[in-house]
């Protein structure tokens, strides 16, 4: 499979080159942990179900090959390795893979209860392998009366008080267009992971514990992470923060508003003392500008309304481009509403080199977002695309397990593994 090549300067090492990682479950937030862990040089073995594999495979716009553009995304430098969990030979493997001691964390994102059902929960892996870190992640967390209930991230976004405030006043509450709790859940878990591994293996003048430990990431808690001051105004003034479409309740002037041209909108984000005087000014509203009552934040909050309305009449009489090219001159924040086809048209994000190219095996081109958060020395990459499904099967097989070709062939004559010997020797890399 094509990929990206290497820069000429890019570092032949990964920052957590050394690291390996099981990757069990399935979607979003599991595979969004174990996809930053391999962006950065990790060794992620992603196990799948042998029949269909990872339900990603099939989700949003599927290339002409059967498989998802977010796959070929999502599953970066992941070694597809195909294992039947339903099976008892199945989860011998995995058991076995845990005792070989190779393996630093695993990931899973199955029902609490589901692991421990086959034999593969934390008692059961830890006294295989006691420097085992197991991330474990679901919708309520592991312990408590939810759950065992189902969870996904609408769900989480909404019990966690994040869709409470998306949306118009008086309107109903709205998501945004992508999963946010999966993919903040997934930035929790690879945190959590790092934490334990720091934890473990100590460090320069620090001494490691020598111990695994369960990293427990709920979805409704990472949401509920992100919720700010909304807990500590509730509970000292009962204070509950309320929809407010594009503004932000407590920080003035902040919001979208409309241009010339029809359906067209404008970001300002002018909230700090000095830049809400140079807004102004621009305005050509020195009234508002040397109103000592609208000097700084807290006097403003009580005229948001009067200021988003002089704000909405001055960006009303421009276009996006000529407001945009007046408030960068003099140094407010601000910035167009843009869709994917803007983003990837967007200077400074391909200034940065946000767009990574990349090509499908039937030579298609098509580009995907690059590593962040940016590291100078040693920054991720892409190596190769998200694999075919058990590609990898065999080859992991033989190097953390020492199985030969009779054995592989028995357990996939079984159903237990797929990856055919015509995959047997399949290199994503190359």
């Amino acid at each position: 499979m094509s990929v990206p090549p290497s820069a000429p300067d890019q570092p032949p090492r990964g920052a957590l080159e050394g690291l390996r990682v099981l990757e069990l479950g399935s979607l979003i937030a599991g595979p969004f942990a174990g996809s930053m862990l391999a962006s950065f040089g990790a060794e992620v073995i992603k196990v799948e179900d042998p029949g269909a594999g990872d339900p990603l495979r099939k989700w949003r716009k599927l290339h002409a090959d059967g498989t998802s553009l977010w796959w070929r995304s999502m599953a970066r430098n992941k070694r597809s390795v195909a294992i039947d969990l339903r099976t008892e030979q199945g989860r011998w493997l995995i058991q076995n893979l845990i005792a070989s001691r190779r393996v630093d964390v695993l990931i899973e994102n199955f029902r609490p209860g589901r692991m421990e059902a086959w034999g593969l929960g934390w008692e059961a892996l830890s006294a295989l392998e006691p420097r085992l870190i197991m991330v474990r992640i679901s919708g309520y967390g592991q312990t408590g009366p939810k759950a065992q209930l189902p969870g996904f991230a609408n769900v989480a976004e909404a019990v966690a008080g994040l869709r409470y405030l998306t949306g118009e006043p008086g309107r109903p509450p709205v998501r945004s267009g992508v999963s946010l709790g999966d993919t903040i859940s997934g930035l929790h878990a690879a945190f959590g992971a790092l934490a334990a591994v720091q934890a473990r293996d100590g460090g320069p003048g620090r001494k490691g514990t020598g111990r695994g430990q369960v990293v427990d990431v709920a979805l409704t808690e990472s949401v509920f992470n992100m919720l700010e001051s909304l807990l500590p105004e509730y509970s000292a003034q009962g204070h509950v923060r309320q929809r407010s479409g594009s503004k932000l309740e407590g920080v003035v002037p902040t919001g979208t508003y409309p241009c010339r041209e029809p359906d067209t909108w404008v970001a300002i984000g002018a909230n700090s003392d000095s830049m809400f005087r140079r807004l102004m000014e621009v305005m050509g509203r020195e009234d508002l500008r040397d109103d000592p009552q609208l000097a700084q934040n807290h006097g403003r909050v009580p005229h948001a309304d009067r200021l988003d309305a002089a704000i909405a009449e001055w960006t009303g009489s421009k276009t996006v481009a000529e407001a945009l090219a007046e408030l960068d001159a003099v140094k407010v924040a601000a910035g167009p509403i843009h869709s994917i086809a803007d983003v990837s048209r967007d200077p400074q994000f391909r200034a940065r080199e946000m767009f990574e190219a990349a090509e499908l095996p039937d030579g298609t081109r098509l580009e995907l977002p690059a590593h962040a958060p940016r590291l100078s020395e040693t920054p991720g990459r892409t190596r190769w695309l998200g694999p075919d499904l058990g590609v990898d099967t065999r080859t992991v097989l033989r190097e953390l397990l020492g199985f030969d070709d009779a054995a592989l062939d028995e357990l996939h004559e079984a159903g237990v593994i797929g990856g055919g010997a015509a995959e047997a020797d399949a290199d994503p890399s190359s």
